[in-house]
């Protein structure tokens, strides 16, 4: 499937993660219906899909008759089985709990083309055990996108138990027809990116703890010795430590010892030190923007 045959896709729930994959079709050239059952969600997620494309006509990146273009083929629906009817692919992206995903995922798949393709973004649940709902498990696969969608490249594709090989091929052409680069990983915890941040920042959080270096040099190490546009600690505070928890915990839990939970990130979550949604992780927040030497020191 490409722009050219003007299959349709359908974007199922308005959050940031939906709201940035349908502006990736719309704007590549593809029917995209944006569906949700809060209304006020999706008035919100088409204003952001209208920002971002005013951004890059501002800025020179998208010709205005694009932008215009693109906000011609984007719909929002309230209606899943109404949305999904002769859709070629579905993307869930509501919320991370096996139940709704799987509501979601079987009423959309009694609707759709015989041959479409039934996708989720999960980053956590099993593809596997998604697709086990529907009648067409070998056309299921999981398509993991990166916040912000619009300017993260990188697509996982997640083979689950009975993916089949049409499948993933389909699927990393649909990548390439929004300018994104695919890679394909086996279901595994943590995928691929997960698995390895989660591991980089729980590294960073116990040297910081041992008294290695401060916070700030940590994360220029990581910034200037590696070319990474954040440092480990910056990226845990904009994340939430909360949330890299509850990752590291689930990764132990399934892949062994090194992913044991640094004791500091464990005190720091019970403190409600979360990071910039708090205000106060790694570093202090004002405004949003971090406090020049506020981070932790090292021996903390």
């Amino acid at each position: 499937m490409n722009a050219e045959n003007k299959g349709k896709v359908v974007v199922v729930g308005a959050g940031l993660m939906g709201t940035g994959i349908a502006h990736a079709f719309a704007s590549s050239g593809f029917e995209t219906v944006l569906v949700d059952t809060n209304s006020d969600s999706l008035k919100r997620a088409y204003a952001g899909i209208e920002k971002i494309l005013g951004d890059g006509v501002r800025l020179g990146k998208v010709e205005e008759l694009v932008a215009q273009q693109s906000m011609a083929r984007l719909s929002t629906n309230g209606d899943l089985r109404q949305a999904a009817a002769g859709a070629a692919l579905l993307i869930e992206t509501v919320s991370e709990q096996l139940a709704v995903k799987k509501a979601v995922v079987t009423e959309a798949a009694a609707m759709m083309a015989d041959d479409a393709i039934i996708a989720s973004n999960t980053s956590a649940l099993s593809v596997t055990e998604i697709a086990a709902v529907v009648p067409c498990p070998e056309r299921f696969i999981g398509m993991h996108f990166f916040n912000p969608v619009h300017k993260m490249k990188l697509v996982e594709l997640v083979r689950g138990l009975a993916t089949r090989d049409e499948t993933v091929a389909r699927a990393r052409d649909l990548c390439a027809a929004i300018n994104k680069t695919a890679i394909v990983v086996n279901e595994s915890p943590g995928l691929t990116t997960s698995r390895m941040s989660a591991l980089l920042g729980n590294e960073a959080m116990y040297m910081l703890q041992e008294g290695t270096a401060s916070a700030e040099d940590i994360d220029t190490a990581l910034r200037m010795g590696f070319n990474h546009p954040m440092g480990p600690l910056e990226l845990g505070d904009l994340t939430g430590w909360d949330t890299r928890l509850s990752v590291l915990r689930y990764l132990h839990s399934t892949l062994g010892e090194k992913f044991r939970p640094c004791p500091l990130i464990i005190k720091m979550v019970a403190a409600g030190r979360l990071g910039r949604k708090t205000g106060h992780g790694v570093y202090r927040y004002e405004d949003g923007k971090p406090v020049a030497g506020s981070g932790l020191k090292a021996g903390f």
